[in-house]
């Protein structure tokens, strides 16, 4: 019976845990829109871009992400690896550009179940 109570009260607790959001993100990494991104920075940002390093207002890392995104113009992006774990995640995923192709790492908070991305390293 003990087994039963405990298997019952394990499958409700994985069913009740929701993965965070990311949609926005990856819509704004698919489509080359940096703007998609404003609800979802946090204040400040480690951005890594192939020309540049360094941690940056989450307004700042918008308009640095769209210059890199028009240089490329961006053709298609691909999550090949999405984790939550408790109040934080990662992204690691494929952007596809007419530069050729980078791989972007992407590191969030949790808060009230939406992504703050807290780092970005496109390389």
């Amino acid at each position: 019976m003990k087994k039963v109570i405990f298997t019952f009260a394990f499958i409700l607790s994985v069913m009740s845990m929701q993965a965070t959001d990311i949609k926005t993100i990856t819509d704004a990494f698919q489509s080359g829109n940096a703007a998609l991104l404003a609800a979802c920075m946090n204040s400040e940002v480690d951005l890594a871009l192939p020309e540049t390093a360094r941690t940056v207002s989450g307004r700042e890392a918008i308009d640095l992400l769209a210059r890199f995104f028009e240089a490329g113009k961006v053709s298609g992006f691909t999550v090949a690896h999405h984790a939550d774990k408790h109040d934080s995640g990662f992204i690691v995923g494929k952007l596809a550009t007419g530069k050729g192709d980078f791989r972007v790492n992407i590191t969030y908070r949790t808060q009230d179940d939406k992504a703050l991305i807290q780092s970005i390293r496109i390389e």
